[in-house]
């Protein structure tokens, strides 16, 4: 910003430098010059500064004086041309002879005064001799941290550096800083999250053996209730048949003696009869006792013989009664007793499951047993004519899964199961395959193929048993934006994917393979940029005169490879024509690539269907587009040929270098001569599928291909 000083006649207009705003003090009264600037306020700054100022100013001087610069003023004051001095400002006779002198070409004797009333200036302090105030302009913002620290961790600019806080220690860039913190944070993150995973899985575990205590407990107390109350049915079931043996012996007790009773009676009434009778006798005349006397003495006869029971035929006490309580005491010990478990239910694979040598198998009890641990058994899945030599392997375990480590990558497993306790094994679960994760693939880098849109990725599925699909993982390498972001392509069925890319970008490939079990770890990494096309040579169409560089890009036909009779005919490799194709990506848009030449070289390059014939030369059918060069007597002949047609065309100047344009959205292929920037021919070609590169020696040389390169700025014209 530029203040001008007011204009007075005679007086030449002066400019106040670039960064400060100057006011006269003449133009304001005492009161306002006291608003403006306070005079104390003035006076205190300039007594309290000017100690410093000749010090600090005395050292600019010394280091300006040593490097030659005397022009530039302190704090980024402009020099000032001796045309435009403040000749406006009425300066005293030291300021006058300053300004004849010029702030260029300064004397020594004056030099320092000068330097402190430029420096009072740049400070925004009075000067009492010019009667002005300088007001400098903001300053501007504080330079930003363009370094980082390695030893206080913290960013600074690089100019601390040379401080003494920082002079020893160790900096890098801000950039290298921020990629490396990126770098540790993304590895503590992994960290993080691989340890939030086990405690997950570990609190999971913790749930599922709470759920087994209370469901363990509720089975024992069922176990008890049941128990208990079975001893007590037993226990009243004998009180019950204890009693009733106990009524039937009094009962029978009670009928002995009541009959005995009963006899004991009837005979003391025929006893009491009979004396009774003697004593009537006893009192009859003589001739009748002596009558009734011989009966009566039969009738005696007779009673006396007859047998009576004095003895009593029941006795009043019962026989102790021995109570067995065997039963009772073997239910008591089978409240104690478990019961053997059931067959435990093993449950199907779950998606994720499985790594690429361990599977996660899970299993379900579904009745009330207790269970003290399981046998896990497993063996390969194999043909059924090698399926009885499979070895088994079986692991103990406490809990109601398993990871079984040590198995092979993408290969089915047989797995079942048995529960155990004290009482013994369960019979087997129903057997369960489960399978584990495929192997990684493995990336073809020389079958790679890329355009400035898109790339063909081409792998092995790396195992021997089919997979369901694959993902192809992509991570930008040069953007910082999207450092350490990953995109996926899933649901692949083939081991193939074309992929939709950024032009001009750098992508670094992976591939995994997934199956039932769950995703393979990554591939080896394959790196494809989006710079131009790029392909390699086919070796499978290669005619057997020719050689393959191990780069995939330099086809040489060498003197001694000669055969002695051409091969057999055959349909994708070359046999008459000495050529070789290339593999270009199946992308329509804009191909380019370059081929070195030798000027004495006999060879043809151009593009040609995949089922052009092998056993006719290029260009001369209507399946390839070529340009063909012969060098005979010192003499070049250039062709374009395509059906064996040509056009009259005439070339001074023998490229070394052809670059060839490969047009699908408007169907030409364009040839250049790529050193002098010249274009040589263009085919309109109908191109109802896509071409591939081909490449044709005559003669012993070499053909080396350049590709993956942009495309030259005269080409974009064709």
């Amino acid at each position: 910003m530029e203040e001008e000083a007011g204009e007075e006649p005679g007086l030449d207009r002066s400019t106040a430098p670039k960064d400060f705003h100057f006011y006269n003090m003449d133009l304001y009264d005492s009161e306002d010059r006291m608003q403006i600037i306070p005079q104390e306020n003035t006076r205190m700054r300039t007594e309290v500064v000017q100690a410093e100022d000749e010090q600090e100013l005395g050292d600019e001087f010394v280091e300006e004086s040593r490097m030659g610069v005397s022009g530039y003023l302190p704090y980024g004051m402009k020099r000032r041309d001796p045309t435009r001095e403040q000749r406006d400002w009425r300066l005293g006779g030291e300021a006058a002879e300053a300004e004849d002198l010029g702030y260029g070409g300064w004397g020594l004797a004056g030099q320092c005064q000068d330097l402190r009333e430029a420096y009072r200036y740049a400070h925004g302090r009075a000067s009492e001799e010019y009667e002005c105030y300088v007001i400098p302009e903001e300053e501007d913002e504080e330079e930003a941290e363009d370094v980082f620290c390695v030893t206080c961790k913290t960013p600074i600019r690089a100019v601390e550096k040379a401080f003494d806080e920082h002079k020893e220690h160790e900096v890098t860039p801000l950039n290298k800083a921020l990629e490396s913190a990126k770098d540790e944070i993304h590895k503590n993150m992994y960290k993080l999250e691989k340890q939030i995973i086990e405690m997950e899985n570990f609190a999971s575990h913790l749930e599922e053996v709470f759920i087994t205590v209370e469901e363990n407990f509720g089975r024992q107390e069922q176990n008890f209730e049941l128990h208990y109350n079975e001893i007590l049915e037993t226990l009243a079931q004998k009180y019950e048949e204890k009693i009733q043996t106990l009524g039937q012996k009094k009962k029978e007790k009670l009928e002995a003696l009541y009959g005995q009773l009963v006899s004991c009676g009837e005979n003391l009434d025929t006893c009491k009869e009979l004396m009774e009778t003697i004593e009537e006798m006893c009192h009859e005349e003589k001739v009748d006792f002596l009558k009734d006397a011989v009966a009566m003495a039969d009738r005696l006869g007779k009673f006396l013989k007859t047998k009576t029971d004095v003895e009593i035929s029941a006795q009043p006490d019962f026989e102790d009664q021995t109570l067995d309580f065997s039963d009772v005491e073997q239910l008591m010990g089978s409240i104690n007793t478990i019961p053997a478990p059931s067959a435990p239910v093993i449950n199907p694979q779950a998606p994720n499951s499985a790594t690429g040598s361990s599977v996660r198998v899970c299993w379900s009890l579904y009745s009330d047993d207790t269970v003290e641990s399981y046998q896990l058994s497993y063996r390969p899945v194999q043909d059924s004519s090698l399926g009885k030599d499979q070895a088994e392997f079986t692991v103990t375990v406490k809990e109601t899964y398993c990871s079984v480590a040590n198995l092979e990558p993408n290969t089915q497993y047989e797995f079942w199961v048995i529960a155990q306790n004290r009482a013994g094994p369960s019979p087997s679960s129903e057997r369960a395959v489960y399978m584990t994760a495929p192997s990684p693939p493995i990336i073809k880098s020389k079958e790679i193929r890329s355009c400035e849109e898109a790339a063909f990725i081409c792998w092995e599925s790396g195992n021997l048993n089919p997979v369901d699909s694959y993902t192809v993982e992509l991570t930008q390498a040069e953007t910082p934006e999207a450092l350490g972001v990953t995109e996926s392509v899933v649901g692949i069925p083939t081991c193939e994917s074309l992929i939709q890319l950024q032009p001009r970008q750098c992508y670094t490939i992976y591939v995994r393979a997934l199956n039932v079990g769950g995703s393979s770890a990554r591939s080896d990494p394959a790196t494809v940029h989006t710079t131009g096309s790029y392909f390699h040579l086919n070796k499978n169409t290669c005619h057997p005169w020719l050689t393959i560089s191990k780069d995939g890009f330099t086809v040489v036909r060498s003197e001694r490879k000669i055969l002695t009779r051409e091969p057999i005919p055959s349909k994708t490799q070359f046999t008459r024509c000495v050529a070789v194709m290339g593999n270009l990506i199946p992308v329509r848009g804009r191909h380019y690539w370059e081929v070195e030449v030798d000027e004495c070289l006999d060879y043809t390059v151009g593009v040609a269907f995949e089922d052009v014939p092998k056993q006719e030369d290029l260009g001369a059918n209507c399946y390839s587009w070529c340009m063909r060069h012969t060098f005979v007597s010192s003499r070049h002949k250039y062709e374009f040929l395509h059906n064996r047609t040509t056009p009259d065309i005439r070339i001074t100047v023998s490229p070394k270098k052809i670059g060839i344009l490969l047009d699908y959205e408007n169907s030409k292929l364009s040839f250049f001569n790529v050193d002098i920037s010249q274009h040589l021919y263009t085919f309109n070609c109908q191109l109802h599928q896509f071409v591939h590169p081909c490449f044709s020696l005559e003669k012993p040389g070499c053909l080396k291909i350049h590709n993956g390169i942009l495309m030259p700025m005269h080409v974009t014209f064709y």
